[in-house]
C-alpha cells in the first residue's frame, strides 16, 4: 500500500500536541484522514496540483481506438480514484491504495520488458508488419503523484486539529 505521510513541521508541532495532552485523538485522527482523502480526490479532478505530466502520443492514439480519450489522465477505468481508501487510529491517519500499479504512477519509473501476443486475432500488425508477438522493451511512466497535499491542504489539516485542540482543551 502506498500511503500518504504528512512533512510540514507546523502540522507534525500539532500532532504532537495532540500526543503530549493525552487526549483521545481518534476524532482528530479521522478528521486529518478526511482532510487527506479529499486532497487526493482534488488531485485527480485537477490531474495533479501542480498539474501532471500529459500522456505520450502513443497512449492517447491507444485510448482514442478504445474509446477512453479524450478523458482524465490516471482515469481511464477509474479503478485507482476509486481504490483509495483512508484510515485513522488515536495515533495516526492514513491515506493510500492497495492497487499493484498505483506506485509506478505515484513515483514513476520504467515498466519491465515484456512480449505482447495476439489475443482476439491471429496476429499484431504495426505498420503494415503483421506478428503473432512482440517483444516490448518497457515504458517510461513519468511520476503523477496523486498522493500529495499542497500548502492549502496542509492548512486545512492544521484548522482540522487546531478545532480539535481548542474544543478540548477549552
Amino acid at each position: 500500500m502506498i500511503d500518504l505521510k504528512i512533512d510540514a513541521e507546523r502540522t507534525l508541532h500539532a500532532m504532537e500536541m495532540l500526543r503530549v495532552s493525552c487526549l483521545e485523538a481518534s476524532p482528530a485522527m479521522r478528521a486529518i484522514a478526511g482532510d487527506m482523502e479529499r486532497a487526493v480526490e482534488r488531485n485527480f479532478h485537477s490531474e495533479g496540483r501542480p498539474a501532471w505530466l500529459g500522456l505520450a502520443p502513443g497512449t492517447i492514439a491507444s485510448r482514442m481506438r478504445t474509446g477512453t480519450w479524450p478523458g482524465k489522465i490516471l482515469q481511464r477505468t477509474g479503478q485507482l480514484a476509486a481504490s483509495i481508501e483512508s484510515r485513522a487510529d488515536a495515533t495516526s491517519a492514513t491515506v493510500g491504495t492497495n492497487l499493484v500499479y498505483a506506485a509506478i504512477q505515484q513515483l514513476g519509473g520504467t515498466t519491465r520488458a515484456h512480449t505482447i501476443t495476439a489475443r482476439k486475432g491471429k496476429a499484431l500488425a504495426f505498420g503494415g508488419i503483421c506478428r503473432r508477438s512482440v517483444h516490448h522493451p518497457g515504458s517510461k511512466i513519468p511520476a503523477r503523484p496523486f498522493l500529495a497535499l499542497d500548502v492549502d491542504d496542509e492548512r486545512q489539516i492544521m484548522e482540522s486539529v487546531l478545532l480539535f485542540l481548542t474544543g478540548r482543551l477549552g
